[in-house]
């Protein structure tokens, strides 16, 4: 009986046992797939980034032969570069969210203006200052016939009616008008014009006071700080961009007193003489040039050398610098090597009769310091001369032989062009009448001296000056420009006015005159009118 009654319980041991054995092959299996799986799907990320973070010893045998043989780049961040570990993010201070309020503010002091000029020069301007943009005639029609039209910015600097503008945009002019935002307009006098600044001031008669822009200060200005523009931008009025200062102390090449604010604040033809001004509603340039072979690279006057020539302008309707009379060139690598001086103006030449001549300066020295400020370059130099005071001794460190000398030097003024506005008068006087037969070429001229051809950066005082080119004359059509200096006429020189006057007269129908242009010579035939 045992035996009959185990052998069904024996048979379900088994049983139970044979599915336990099923069930952990099963499961065993299970874990086999799903760790197969796992590989696969880490093969995958494994192509994009390196998940892994163990590996075996005999893995590292395996994969060892597979790996690059060229050496390895450790990059190690303090090795190469700087990293703050927990960087905070520097807000712009000043963000504004809007212009409006400051636009709103500020633009009834801006102001358009309308220029006409009868029988003058094609251009008006000096050529130093034709790829300045804005500029009266540089507007297709304009220029050509008896009369030509322009427009620029200006902006209100008194209540009585005094405004700034560029000189570029209203030199020439025989009548100037000035319309403010609410539509009124007047007619303006020119009070005065500085062409080595391009910085000129009008006059408006006025029934009631104006309302006037604060003038900052340019040397508190910063690249990276906004900026507003407002001007007669392609003749729409008061138009308004913004950006900010991208540099200061650019030097364009346009003379020796070169200093300009560059900006990336969009200024186009008409926007000349307007307000650069900050978010303080201050003046703090005059908008003057455009890069026309690039997008939003403007420049400006500063304002604070606007403000050391306004009174001078408005008390005498020139400006009167001091001189001390020698040509200067920079400091090259090699020449503060050998001058031993890292910093200052080299002397080119000493002029003769000069206070630099009388105070000892030789060539070859180097001017470091002029009156207490340190001349870092020869571009520097200039500007700090032209304003420094006139008869009184002023401290001049050079360095010779490299050893450093304080002398004493006393200015004089330097002797000034005449100009049209070198005195207070209506832009409706008549210009003084030329000798009969620069008349007839339409032309005139000036005698060239030491302290001009120093101005204009020539190497001697020889020839004759053209100081103005009259619209579709004899001189014109042969190409003659303001600023070109006359140095023959048919073969013979010519040193002053009369003389040229005397040669072209003797010279018939028409001659060939020897011309320099800048830092070119070149011959230029022209024929007698009429």
């Amino acid at each position: 009986m045992s035996s009959s009654t185990d052998s069904p319980i024996k048979r379900v041991a088994y049983i139970a046992v044979a599915i336990g054995l099923i069930a952990l092959v099963s499961a065993s299996t299970a874990k086999l797939i799903r760790s197969n799986d796992k590989e696969a799907t880490s093969g995958n990320i494994e192509a994009l980034w390196d998940e892994r973070q163990e590996t075996t010893a005999a893995e590292a045998e395996v994969e060892a032969p597979q790996q690059s043989t060229a050496p390895k780049l450790a990059i190690r961040n303090e090795e190469l570069w700087d990293e703050i570990k927990d960087p905070i993010a520097i807000v712009p201070k000043g963000v504004p969210t809007s212009f409006a309020d400051l636009a709103e503010d500020v633009s009834p002091a801006v102001v358009n203006i309308q220029v006409i000029v009868t029988n003058a020069n094609r251009y008006g301007v000096p050529p130093r200052y034709r790829d300045f943009h804005g500029f009266p005639f540089e507007s297709p029609g304009y220029g050509f016939g008896g009369e030509s039209r322009g427009e620029g910015t200006g902006f209100v600097i008194s209540s009585s009616g005094y405004i700034v503008t560029n000189g570029h945009v209203i030199d020439g002019a025989s009548k100037i008008e000035v319309e403010l935002l609410n539509g009124k307009k007047y007619d303006a006098q020119i009070v005065g014009i500085d062409e080595k600044t391009d910085i000129a001031l009008i006059k408006v008669d006025v029934d009631a006071p104006l309302q006037t822009i604060p003038l900052g200060d340019s040397d508190q200005v910063r690249p990276g700080e906004w900026v507003v523009a407002i001007g007669n931008a392609m003749s729409l009025e008061h138009s308004v961009t913004a950006g900010i200062v991208s540099a200061k102390h650019r030097y364009l090449s346009r003379g020796s007193y070169d200093d300009y604010i560059q900006t990336d604040a969009a200024i186009n033809p008409g926007n000349s003489g307007g307000p650069l001004i900050n978010l303080a509603g201050e003046v703090i340039g005059i908008n003057t040039a455009i890069n026309p072979q690039a997008n939003t690279i403007g420049f400006a006057v500063p304002i604070n050398m606007a403000k050391q020539i306004l009174p001078q302008l408005h008390a005498t309707g020139h400006v009167k610098r001091s001189w001390l009379g020698v040509e200067i060139r920079e400091l090259t690598q090699v020449m503060k090597e050998e001058t031993g001086s890292d910093h200052g103006a080299l002397v080119r030449q000493v002029l003769p009769a000069t206070p630099a001549l009388r105070a000892g300066i030789q060539s070859g020295d180097v001017i470091v310091t002029f009156d207490g400020q340190r001349v870092e370059s020869h571009r520097q130099l200039p500007a700090i001369v032209s304003s420094a005071p006139m008869d009184r001794e002023i401290a001049v460190v050079i360095i010779r032989d490299k050893e450093p000398t304080q002398i004493e030097v006393t200015l004089t003024a330097m002797e000034e062009p005449e100009t049209q506005y070198s005195r207070r008068r209506s832009p409706l006087e008549p210009t003084p009448e030329p000798a009969a037969t620069l008349e007839v070429y339409g032309l005139d001229a000036q005698d060239m001296t030491r302290e001009l051809a120093e101005q204009l950066e020539l190497d001697d005082d020889n020839g004759v000056i053209v100081t103005r080119v009259m619209l579709n004359s004899a001189a014109a059509i042969a190409g003659l420009q303001r600023g070109d200096v006359i140095l023959e006429v048919e073969g013979g020189e010519v040193n002053s006015r009369a003389e040229l006057n005397i040669s072209l007269d003797e010279a018939g129908d028409g001659a060939v005159l020897l011309v320099r242009r800048e830092h070119a010579t070149l011959y230029i035939p022209i024929k007698r009118a009429g």
